[in-house]
């Protein structure tokens, strides 16, 4: 009995900086905040994507007196694609555009997640949605891309 309490111990002190939500896809990245998301851009735009906004959340919280790691958001997109997700459930575009988000975690490590489309397809009722499917594979390899 000690030996189970001790293992679901370490068990669960090895897991609570990894707890994830679900539908959240996390990828490790071995370069910095910001050369992660400069590679993700760059990406992004070779591929044709329109990028809308890149946020930097520590500068803005600099910017009224705050603190906190390094974590920055793309937001980018094919209005084309959107515009195919939006037609099967309007209320879609509340995740769209896309985002991904690279931050830095408490141990330093650099991170980069988004929400996983079919989790969208289910939220709205789009399974099978096509446009869907293409947008998991597509951020698969961007981010793919950006950690290598």
């Amino acid at each position: 009995m000690h030996r189970l309490l001790t293992a679901l111990l370490i068990l669960g002190l090895g897991l609570g900086g990894a707890a994830q939500a679900a539908g959240l896809v996390k990828k490790f990245s071995p370069h910095s905040v910001g050369e992660t998301m400069d590679r993700l851009e760059k990406v992004v735009n070779d591929k044709g994507l329109t990028v809308f906004l890149r946020i930097d959340h520590q500068a803005n919280a600099k910017k009224i007196g705050l603190q906190m790691p390094e974590s920055q958001v793309l937001i980018f997109g094919n209005p084309k694609m959107g515009t195919l997700i939006m037609q099967g459930n309007p209320a879609a575009g509340l995740d769209l555009p896309l985002r991904v988000v690279v931050y830095s975690s408490d141990d330093g490590r650099t991170w980069v997640a988004y929400h996983d489309p079919r989790e969208i397809g289910e939220t709205f009722g789009l399974q099978g949605n096509k446009a869907l499917t293409k947008a998991e594979g597509a951020l698969g390899k961007l981010t793919g891309a950006a950690v290598r």
